[in-house]
């Protein structure tokens, strides 16, 4: 049975501005099957059948005469030659919604996109579930402390309970693993994660050994929540730093790690330069980094670094599943090591939120968000401690205790 997804309208409104729509994210994560169940009544065909990507590669400027659009290609990036056939098709029919596509292979396909089909094109970047998947929940907003957001969210809240929170943290949200409980978790992200180096990583570039390349993942997962030190990365792993930067960048392309970026504007001179490094589906990291159980994770030593993970996470796919390509979303920190967590920009204001996997938070959480107030060219809109607490309630003036079922 199909789950809908939260992006389809996203999908649905690009098709209706753009000739073609591409959907990346990482592999498994239901790019395919939302697809699929938007372009019923179209012709599919997946480069991933040996025969029609050879008739791609070889004959592309006779594929869409064979399967003549409205199509939807799967695997798209396998062929990135038929790009410049959809330019050409795009340009001379000048209809909308033609060309519907997906891959999870990011770095191969966007050289297609920007050489090809720059302005021609919709894109979205798709995840695993949300938590208001995961829970039936239809409210579909991007994420913003605000009354506004809160009295809208409030409208649709499903009971969460605190050992809920740790299962979702530690299964992760790849559509499978969520849709059939009985599935075997370290089983399914053993095959993940070979899959993945195997045949997305291997094809995208000369990584030389994969094993190593195992470990370097083992090791970002670990930093997951943390300033990225790219650095000891190398140093551990007795690879250069330029290797650990074109590996980083491959997890970055495909879509398994988020690089938060330091807020900064001509007034904060004594802000950091740094990204933080989070890992985009937390069951992947916990499998990486071996917490093999909810109650073991929620108990370690990484916990607080996971729920702030999680947390991020689901607020990217809130602004993802609208079709907004980068999150106005940053994190503060400086050189007196004064943080805050997340910070996100909207209408000229900055929103400033902490994220405390702990269920009694106090105006000590805050006291790092007068950091704003002295930033010129900003102004602070109201924020709040995202946590484990039951009710949203006021902290301090407008910053809020926010429960993570608000997300």
């Amino acid at each position: 049975m199909y789950r809908k997804r939260h992006a389809e309208s996203a999908v649905k409104k690009l098709s209706e501005m753009f000739g073609a729509v591409l959907v990346a994210g990482p592999r498994q994560v239901g790019k395919t099957t939302m697809l699929r169940a938007l372009t019923k009544n179209i012709c599919y065909v997946t480069l991933d059948d040996m025969i029609v990507r050879t008739a791609a590669q070889e004959q592309s400027g006779t594929f869409f005469k064979d399967n003549p659009p409205p199509i939807f290609v799967d695997e798209i990036q396998k062929a990135p030659v038929l790009f410049e056939q959809i330019k050409l098709y795009i340009d001379r029919d000048r209809k909308k919604g033609q060309f519907y596509m997906c891959g999870s292979q990011q770095l191969r396909m966007m050289k297609g996109v920007s050489e090809s089909l720059s302005g021609r094109i919709g894109l979205l970047t798709l995840l695993g579930y949300s938590l208001r998947e995961i829970y039936g929940v239809d409210f579909d907003l991007p994420f913003l402390p605000t009354e506004e957001y809160f009295a809208k969210r409030r409208a649709s809240l499903k009971n969460m309970e605190y050992a809920d929170v740790w299962k979702i943290i530690h299964r992760g949200s790849m559509p499978e693993l969520c849709e059939n409980p009985e599935y075997d978790w370290q089983m399914f992200y053993g095959a993940y994660l070979r899959t993945y180096i195997e045949r997305d990583v291997c094809d995208l570039a000369e990584i030389g050994d994969s094993i190593k390349f195992s470990k370097f993942m083992i090791a970002v997962a670990a930093m997951s929540g943390n300033l990225l030190n790219k650095a000891s990365l190398a140093r551990d792993l007795g690879i250069s730093e330029p290797t650990a930067e074109r590996w980083l960048s491959i997890l970055v392309a495909s879509n398994i790690v988020y690089l938060l970026q330091p807020y900064s504007n001509n007034m904060t001179k004594r802000a950091i330069k740094t990204p933080k490094v989070y890992f985009l589906d937390t069951g992947l990291a916990a499998y990486l980094t071996k917490w093999n159980t909810p109650d073991v994770l929620k108990n370690g030593a990484m916990a607080g670094a996971f729920f702030e993970s999680f947390v991020i996470s689901e607020i990217i796919k809130s602004y993802y599943n609208r079709g907004i390509l980068e999150p106005p979303i940053y994190f503060y920190r400086d050189k007196e090591m004064n943080e805050i967590d997340l910070i996100i920009e909207e209408g000229g204001k900055l929103y400033p939120i902490e994220i405390k996997k702990h269920a009694d938070p106090a105006r000590r959480d805050i006291e790092a968000f007068d950091l704003l107030d002295k930033i010129g060219g900003a102004k602070r809109g109201s924020g709040g401690v995202i946590c484990l607490y039951d009710n949203l309630i006021t902290l301090k003036g407008e910053d809020r205790v926010i429960p993570v079922q608000y997300l």
